[in-house]
């Protein structure tokens, strides 16, 4: 959508999560080890903050440091996955549990905890369109025709 000033928000550039002081061999292990994401250097000003960044595809994570760290249990970013019951596979090998969701019928989805309990979505984008998808597409969540 374009504003009336003509500007327009293009694309969801990353995520940034919470996450406890100390922590980022734990986040390496969780992002990079299970999720698959590639650990990305942050730049020397933001380095000393401590925290880190993961990207892959067109996913980006940002892990920053709180001292009164509480983690997202309702908050959370929600990734498209290919091939997503062999990433289930990989978390569970892990021994992490993944938590199926079946109230949205038309998105085949779970949820994983990261090694700090912040919740994380991810969507099949092989079998099942994504939220904003059904959105788009003119039907809601249960799958039926939404009037414009």
């Amino acid at each position: 959508m374009t504003t009336p000033d003509h500007y327009e928000l293009v694309a969801l550039d990353h995520v940034q999560l919470a996450m406890p002081p100390g922590g980022e061999a734990e986040a390496e292990a969780f992002y990079c080890g299970v999720l698959g994401l590639d650990l990305i250097p942050k730049p020397d000003p933001l380095a000393a903050r401590g925290g880190c960044w993961f990207r892959g595809g067109q996913v980006e994570v940002h892990l920053g440091v709180e001292a009164d760290f509480r983690p997202a249990r309702k908050a959370h970013p929600a990734f498209r996955v290919r091939k997503l019951d062999q990433l289930v596979g990989r978390i569970e090998a892990s021994g992490r549990s993944f938590r199926w969701d079946t109230e949205l019928p038309v998105v085949r989805r779970g949820y994983v905890d990261d090694p700090f309990g912040n919740r994380v979505e991810l969507i099949d984008a092989d079998s099942q369109r994504g939220h904003a998808d059904n959105q788009r597409a003119g039907t809601d969540t249960q799958g039926a025709a939404t009037q414009g």
